[in-house]
């Protein structure tokens, strides 16, 4: 497949997504196969994930097959980062990644309409825009009209982060270093285990500090928000910021699916066209208080 050639010749191949390309080329019509909802899943029109980070030390791919095993959509968006080809995947890819790529291809393979929005961490895969299959989209940006005739703007986010823009190779760099803290908090961790000591939190508590820090003085949804008007959108679903968040402060709706390295949270849009927050770290659900009720929404639960 030549999509697949090219990434492994390029610079940016740093380990392997073969399961990705392998599932793609034997991909086709004749190959589309039935996979329904488990009676047990909750089922959602459309789902937004953001942020998987799959081959990078800090994805927790664990929560996001649990999930994915949990929750159906008619529709999925990816936004961006789903792959992170900053750091050699090799060395980080483990079974619960290749896992995610598998449920994702099988539902691609049933209908489930995929669409990827890449980011800065697989800006790769901004070469090779297009509709494959009839049923994965790759696109820079999309639009999503809701079910009550809200309008999003659908995009990764990093094309308005000033210190990713003016400074890239620090970008990097810092990944680089968060990378090293979370094997470093891997291996205190495996010690504590086997002296029966609770797991310990201290990278996670600087990273989350340290962004905090790093974002204080951005006004970033100030800017995204423009974004969405400038696209005559009445509102915008993103990621890269890491910073999950659902509200209309702006004057338009501001939806970040958040991330799957630190929050582990989704959005989903329900049957009447409400946006909700999923958090599966915590098992809660937040609903966007912008958004009247509707007595549809009881249809997206098929059980518990």
């Amino acid at each position: 497949m030549a999509l697949r050639n090219q990434f492994l010749k390029s610079k940016e191949n740093n380990g392997s997504v073969d399961l990705f390309f392998e599932g793609l080329s034997r991909f086709g019509k004749h190959d589309q196969k039935t996979v329904a909802p488990d009676p047990g899943m909750r089922r959602f029109p459309v789902l937004f994930l953001s942020d998987l980070h799959l081959g990078a030390n800090g994805c927790r791919g664990d929560r996001l097959v649990d999930f994915l095993n949990k929750h159906w959509a008619d529709t999925i968006y990816l936004v961006g980062d789903v792959f992170d080809v900053w750091r050699p995947l090799g060395a980080n890819w483990r079974p619960d990644h290749h896992e995610v790529v598998r449920i994702l291809i099988d539902r691609a393979k049933s209908g489930v309409k995929i669409y990827y929005t890449p980011g800065n961490h697989d800006a790769f895969f901004r070469n090779y825009f297009g509709t494959y299959f009839d049923m994965i989209t790759v696109a820079d940006h999309v639009y999503h009209d809701a079910a009550d005739g809200t309008r999003y703007l659908v995009i990764h986010g990093d094309s308005v982060d000033l210190f990713e823009c003016q400074a890239p190779f620090l970008s990097k760099f810092g990944a680089h270093i968060e990378g090293l803290l979370r094997s470093l908090q891997k291996g205190v961790n495996r010690a504590r285990a086997h002296l029966d000591r609770d797991e310990w939190k201290g990278v996670e508590r600087l990273l989350a500090a340290f962004n905090r820090m790093l974002r204080a003085r951005t006004t970033y949804q100030n800017r995204l928000a423009d974004l969405a008007r400038n696209h005559k959108a009445d509102g915008i679903i993103c990621g890269h910021f890491h910073k999950p968040a659902l509200h209309r402060d702006l004057g338009i709706v501001y939806a970040n699916c958040g991330d799957w390295t630190e929050n582990c949270t989704a959005i989903a849009e329900t049957a009447s066209g409400r946006l909700i927050m999923l958090d599966w770290a915590e098992d809660s659900q937040t609903v966007f208080s912008g958004q009247a009720a509707n007595r549809d929404d009881d249809a997206v639960s098929v059980g518990v």
